[in-house]
């Protein structure tokens, strides 16, 4: 299914100027582009976080696939839906920057990570692994157990807070120069936790200098921030395609660059000989209606371009953020500088740190002001409140989000 911007924001839609959403054109187009989903009503969501709701065409092209591949069953599947998927992956591979032989699906980030991790052969006894306090939780699992597995040491580090983006490459430098046993280091692109995003191409080419892999787990940054898989200059890289790319849920994507396939074990049910990615994941019978909903949900994204989606998701965050900059009793988690943040944010009450508190005050914003977000831990400094707009989120909705944190902090 073709989209064009016409389709999504009319014959009449004007240029957008990257970073500013001033014009009242811009702002027709995305009440037009919220307009896209169909958000509910019961609450006001500010909780995407978790995955991303396919935009109205996308659903309906799901839908026609699901009914597809439920009808034609291996009549479609044994004859022609290998060349459909072989395009899907394509169009994604055209859309992420990379070639074919380097990327193929898998049913989401964790498993592509889990594959990175668990499979990666460039360990001996005596090496070290090092990965950071924002790290997913699993993934941070899995570097325990890999570390376990090949006899490696396991490095965890707590990333400076507040942050600056020549905080974050100093907290990397002092630990890869400081042992220089790390082999290998978990890099997460943008936190699931406090939405930092890390300056992974300055990171990943600090690595390599000190022959250092980088594993990347970008599931949250794909769609959320503008850029292509190469502009991170990292070799092995996991996202997510139903959280801000809208594709259905059960799609994400390993990409291993083609020189490095090798460091990549096949996973075990594969031929242990395949230099083939396909063969780093076997996922048995996945969820082929959502695969082949991919090109879709794409080309739905391409419309509204790059640029303007980031420019856009930054503006939502900065439009609650902004508003409590005068309330000391508020502490905001994620950096001021742009350059370090998307959508995500999360804040706490000052001096709140504990997960009780947290879970208090994300139940205070729904109970009271019926606004749906999440606490998080794991942090090293304690836990907070996470808030992720998204395209299908209104200002008014971070507006509604502002006031009612100004009246907890200060009641």
């Amino acid at each position: 299914m073709d989209i064009d911007r016409r389709t999504l924001f009319g014959a009449a839609a004007v240029p957008f100027a990257a970073g500013s959403i001033a014009a009242s054109a811009a702002t027709d187009d995305w009440e037009r582009i919220a307009g896209e989903y169909d958000v509910t009503r019961e609450v006001i969501q500010l909780e995407h976080g978790n995955w991303g709701m396919m935009a109205r065409p996308v659903l309906v092209a799901y839908r026609a696939m699901v009914e597809r591949v439920n009808r034609d069953t291996s009549y479609y599947a044994r004859r022609t839906m290998v060349g459909d998927l072989e395009a899907a992956r394509a169009a994604l591979a055209s859309a992420m920057g990379v070639g074919l032989d380097e990327i193929t699906f898998t049913r989401n980030a964790t498993e592509a990570m889990k594959a990175l991790i668990l499979q990666y052969n460039r360990l001996k006894p005596g090496d070290a692994v090092l990965y950071a306090d924002l790290d997913y939780d699993s993934m941070q699992t899995s570097m325990e157990s890999l570390g376990a597995r090949r006899g490696a040491k396991v490095i965890k580090i707590a990333l400076p807070e507040p942050a600056t983006r020549q905080s974050l490459v100093d907290a990397y430098r002092i630990e890869f120069d400081a042992n220089p046993a790390i082999k290998m280091a978990l890099l997460t692109h943008l936190s699931h936790r406090t939405g930092l995003v890390l300056p992974i191409a300055e990171i990943a080419t600090m690595a390599r200098e000190r022959g250092i892999d980088v594993l990347v787990d970008s599931a949250h940054a794909v769609g959320q921030l503008d850029f292509r898989l190469p502009d991170l200059k990292a070799d092995f890289i996991g996202i997510n395609l139903h959280k801000w790319i809208g594709a259905p849920l059960g799609v994400g994507a390993v990409y291993i660059r083609r020189e490095r396939i090798s460091a990549i074990d096949p996973d075990p049910a594969e031929k242990p000989t395949s230099g083939d990615i396909v063969a780093r994941v076997h996922t048995g019978t996945p969820d082929y209606s959502a695969q082949l909903t991919v090109p879709t949900a794409l080309a739905f994204q391409a419309a509204i371009g790059g640029a303007r989606r980031e420019a856009r998701l930054r503006a939502l965050r900065d439009r609650w953020v902004h508003a409590l900059r005068d309330l000391p009793q508020v502490e905001v988690l994620t950096p001021g500088d742009p350059k370090l943040y998307g959508a995500i944010t999360s804040f706490r009450l000052r001096g709140r740190t504990s997960h009780d508190d947290n879970v208090a005050l994300a139940k205070a914003l729904l109970d009271k002001h019926r606004i749906f977000t999440v606490h998080r831990d794991g942090l090293a400094s304690g836990s907070c409140v996470r808030v992720t707009p998204a395209l299908a989120t209104r200002m008014s909705d971070v507006d509604a989000l502002a006031a009612a944190i100004r009246e907890i902090a200060t009641a």
